[in-house]
C-alpha cells in the first residue's frame, strides 16, 4: 500500500467561513483578526488493484486554472482520471470543494469522472437541508446529476480492503475509514482525528457537533492505532501529515 499526501495549502478562516490562502513566510496572522488557521491535505492511496482518494480539499485552482489537487496527483505519478473511489469523511466545503472543478470559463466538470464517490447517506441528506455555510449545495446538485454516487449507511465493509465507520461527533453523519491489505493498515479519521495535536492533548472543540464524543473517539482510535500499528492520516496536520502512534503510561506519541 502506498500513501501520498496531497497538500493543498494553508488558509485562514473567518466568521464568514471564507478560506483565504495564508503563507507564513510573508503573511502576518495579525492581519487576519478572529481567524482560524488550518492546513488542508487530502490523501491518495494506491491499493493492489485500485486508487482511492480521501476527501477532496477546497477545490482551488492555480493561476492557469488547473486544479491544485490534480497537480498534486500528477506529481505523485498518477492521472486524476485513474482514481477509482473518492471516500468522503463528510461534506463540509474544506473537504468536498474539490469533488468538482470550477474552470476559468465558468463551466463545471467532475474532478474525478471515472470514480465512485462514497458518501454517508445521512450526510448527503443533511447537506441539502442544513443552513450552515459549510455546505455548498451547488456542488452536490452537480454531483447528483453527473457523478457515480454510492451511499452507505452506518458502518460496514466497502470492499475486502476498505471498511467504514459512522462516528458522528464532528457532524452528525461523519465517517472514518480503515484500509487493510493484509500487510499494512491505514486509518483516515477525517475531522474526528484531524491532526496529531488533538490526540496529544484532551480537549473539547467548540467546532464539533458533539465535542465530548469527538474527544472520546480520538482517544479510542489512538489506542487502536497503537495496538494494531495503523498509519494514521491527518487531514489538517500542522506538522506530521501521517504517522504511527504509540501509547505508553497513558501518553500518546506520534512517530
Amino acid at each position: 500500500m502506498q500513501v501520498f499526501t496531497l497538500y493543498e495549502g494553508s488558509y485562514s478562516v473567518d466568521a464568514t467561513k471564507k478560506f483565504i490562502p495564508f503563507n507564513a513566510e510573508k503573511d502576518n496572522p495579525k492581519d487576519r483578526p478572529a481567524s482560524l488557521f488550518i492546513h488542508v491535505q487530502p490523501f491518495l492511496v494506491k491499493l493492489k488493484n485500485s486508487l482511492v482518494l480521501f476527501d477532496t480539499g477546497l477545490g482551488y485552482s492555480d493561476e492557469d486554472g488547473q486544479l491544485i489537487l490534480h497537480k498534486n496527483i500528477r506529481k505523485a505519478g498518477f492521472d486524476p482520471e485513474d482514481v477509482d473511489m473518492v471516500l468522503m469523511s463528510h461534506l463540509h466545503f474544506d473537504h468536498s470543494g474539490g469533488m468538482v472543478h470550477n474552470k476559468l470559463d465558468g463551466s463545471v466538470e467532475l474532478s474525478f469522472p471515472h470514480a465512485t464517490y462514497v458518501i454517508q447517506h445521512g450526510e448527503w441528506e443533511n447537506a441539502f437541508t442544513n443552513t450552515s455555510s459549510s455546505y455548498k449545495t451547488e456542488i452536490f446538485d452537480f454531483l447528483q446529476r453527473n457523478a457515480q454516487l454510492k451511499f452507505v449507511e452506518n458502518s460496514g465493509q466497502l470492499t475486502d480492503e476498505i471498511s467504514y465507520e459512522l462516528t458522528g461527533a464532528h457532524c452528525p453523519f461523519h465517517q472514518v475509514f480503515l484500509l487493510d491489505d493484509g500487510v499494512d493498515k491505514v486509518f483516515f479519521g477525517g475531522d474526528v482525528l484531524p491532526e496529531p495535536e488533538e490526540l496529544l492533548r484532551r480537549f473539547i472543540a467548540k467546532y464539533d457537533f458533539d465535542g465530548r464524543k469527538a474527544m472520546e473517539l480520538r482517544e479510542e482510535f489512538g489506542k487502536k492505532a497503537a495496538e494494531e500499528n495503523w498509519n494514521c492520516l491527518f487531514y489538517h496536520a500542522k506538522s506530521k501529515a501521517t504517522g504511527y502512534i504509540t501509547y505508553t503510561d497513558g501518553q500518546f506519541k506520534i512517530i
